[in-house]
C-alpha cells in the first residue's frame, strides 16, 4: 500500500531530539497541541492535515514514564481518528522493557508485553526503537518492529576519544557478553567480563574480573545506565586490578536517583551516552558525562521505512 508524504509529530518527552530529526529530514515538526487539563489528564489536538500520510510519533517513554506513554497513546488515537495512512511509534527508549519474563515463576507482570498490547490496541501499525533491552521483546508485537542499534555512533565517538591500540572491552555482567563481544570484534581488541556474585543474603556483592586489565583503557558497554551502582562498582574493581582508564559507552541514560552524583564521585573517567533520553541538568553540569546524538540515525531510518527500503542494511557490518 502506498502512503502519503512523511510527517513527524512529538510529545513532551524529548522535543530536542525530535527537532534534530526533522531538521535532518528537511521538514518541520507536525503541528499539535499536547498539554494537560487542569486535573492532569492529557489533552491532544492534531493541527495539521494527516489524511493518508505516513506519520511517525517520536516519543521515548522515559521519566515521567507513565505521562510520556499516555501522551504517545493518545496522540496515536488522535492521528488514527484523523485518517492517517500509517502510524509508526518511534520510541527511542522503550520503557517497561526490563520486565520481559517471569523469573522462576515469580508472581510478577511482563510489562513489556503489556505495553506492546496497549500500543497495538490504540492503533500503532509499526514500531521503531533503539537498543531494546531484550531483542525477544520484538516478538511481543504482532506488527513490524525495527530495533536499530546505537553501536555505530558510540564506536565513532569511542574512536575519536580513545587510543585504539590500548583498548579492552568489558562486559559489566555475564548477560551483556554478546553485546560486548560484538563491540570487541568491531574494535579488533580483547574482551573481559565482570562476574558479579553475592556469597549469601545481605552480604556485599563481589566482582570477579575475567581477563587481564593491567594498564589497559577499559571500555564498559551496556544498553542502560540507571542508578549507576553496578557501573561505579565495576569501575572501582577495574582500577583496583590495574586499569589505566575506565570509560563507559551506554545507549540509554536513565540516570535515576543519585546516579549522577554517584558517577561524579566514582573511579569512572568518562560516561558517553546517546540522546534517546534527555539529560538532566545535573548530568549536563558534570564533566564526566558526554552525549552523542542519534538524530541522524533516527532520520535515516524513518526515511528508509517511509520509502519501503531496507533498514537492516544499515547494520549489516555489526
Amino acid at each position: 500500500m502506498a502512503y502519503g508524504s512523511l510527517m513527524v509529530f512529538t510529545g513532551n518527552a524529548n522535543p530536542k531530539l525530535a527537532a534534530d530529526v526533522v531538521k535532518r529530514l528537511g521538514m518541520s515538526i507536525g503541528s499539535a497541541t499536547v498539554g494537560r487539563f487542569s486535573d492532569g489528564e492529557v489533552n491532544v489536538e492534531i493541527l495539521d492535515n494527516v489524511r493518508g500520510k505516513d506519520v511517525f510519533v517520536l516519543q521515548p517513554t522515559c521519566v515521567p514514564t507513565n505521562d510520556n506513554l499516555m501522551e504517545l497513546m493518545i496522540m496515536v488515537d488522535a492521528l488514527k481518528r484523523s485518517s492517517a495512512g500509517r502510524i509508526t511509534a518511534a520510541i527511542p527508549y522503550f520503557g517497561y522493557a526490563r520486565q520481559d519474563r517471569r523469573p522462576r515463576s515469580a508472581r510478577v507482570p511482563i510489562t513489556a508485553k503489556v505495553v506492546a498490547n496497549m500500543l497495538q490496541a490504540v492503533g500503532v501499525q509499526r514500531v521503531l526503537t533503539v537498543d531494546l533491552h531484550a531483542d525477544q521483546i520484538q516478538g511481543f508485537f504482532d506488527i513490524p518492529v525495527d530495533n536499530i542499534y546505537a553501536t555505530p555512533l558510540l564506536l565513532d565517538a569511542l574512536r575519536k576519544n580513545e587510543q585504539a591500540e590500548n583498548l579492552l572491552v568489558v562486559s559489566p555482567d555475564v548477560g551483556g557478553v554478546v553485546r560486548a563481544r560484538a563491540v570487541a570484534k568491531q574494535l579488533e581488541t580483547d574482551l573481559a567480563i565482570i562476574d558479579k556474585r553475592r556469597p549469601k543474603a545481605n552480604v556485599s556483592e563481589v566482582m570477579n574480573i575475567i581477563g587481564d586489565v593491567e594498564g589497559r583503557t577499559c571500555v564498559i558497554v551496556d544498553d542502560i545506565v540507571d542508578t549507576a551502582g553496578t557501573l561505579c562498582k565495576a569501575a572501582q574493581a577495574l582500577k583496583e586490578q590495574g586499569a589505566a582508564r575506565v570509560v563507559s559507552y551506554i545507549t540509554h541514560a536513565v540516570l535515576s536517583g543519585a546516579a549522577v552524583s554517584r558517577i561524579a564521585d566514582s573511579e569512572l573517567d568518562q560516561l558517553v551516552v546517546t540522546d534517546t533520553i534527555p539529560l538532566r541538568d545535573d548530568a549536563r553540569a558534570t564533566g564526566k558525562i558526554k552525549q552523542v546524538s542519534i538524530g541522524s540515525l533516527m532520520a535515516d531510518t524513518m526515511l528508509r521505512i517511509s520509502n519501503e527500503e531496507s533498514v537492516s542494511s544499515l547494520f549489516m557490518d555489526e
